[in-house]
């Protein structure tokens, strides 16, 4: 054999194992992509589930602050028909009677009023009510819509 026959074949059985090389590189490249693939397609199936989750709860946020808007609303109005109409606001109270005997004959002339704290406080009151009763509809309308009606997707294969 000559010098250039063994060249030669050296040459080939170099370009045989770095072909095998490539190939089986190849290969494991081409497994890699394939799950890579396919945990993004799942990720993209989360992403589009949690984006529509995130839509639903938006939508009963701007319900539940627009309907306590309203009721602040009411309420605002409420305060002032009050404020400019006190003879319209009754008061159902019982008030004991005075066991001594007024000086004079005529009866009390001004009518019961409550205090201006006692109002402040009744207004105060009113408001926190309608908040109040906002925050448990939206919890309410929040754990039927995420909570008891949906199945949590799984993170898939990025959970490990």
């Amino acid at each position: 054999m000559s010098t250039l026959t063994k060249v030669l074949a050296g040459l080939l059985a170099i370009s045989a194992f770095w072909l095998w090389w490539v190939i089986d590189d190849y290969g494991k490249l081409s497994k890699d992509y394939n799950t890579a693939t396919n945990q993004l397609s799942q990720q993209v199936e989360i992403n589009k589930d949690y984006q529509a989750r995130i839509t639903r709860l938006n939508q009963l946020d701007i319900r539940h602050s627009q309907e306590l808007a309203s009721a602040r609303n009411e309420i605002d109005r409420l305060r002032v028909s009050a404020e400019r109409n006190p003879e319209r606001v009754y008061i159902k109270a019982n008030c004991p009677e005075s066991t001594s005997n007024p000086t004079t004959s005529m009866a009390n002339a001004t009518t019961a009023r409550p205090t201006d704290t006692a109002i402040r406080n009744y207004w105060l009151l009113r408001e926190r009510i309608a908040e109040s009763e906002q925050i448990i509809e939206g919890l309410q309308d929040y754990i039927r819509v995420e909570c008891v009606n949906k199945k949590k997707p799984s993170m898939g294969a990025w959970a490990n």
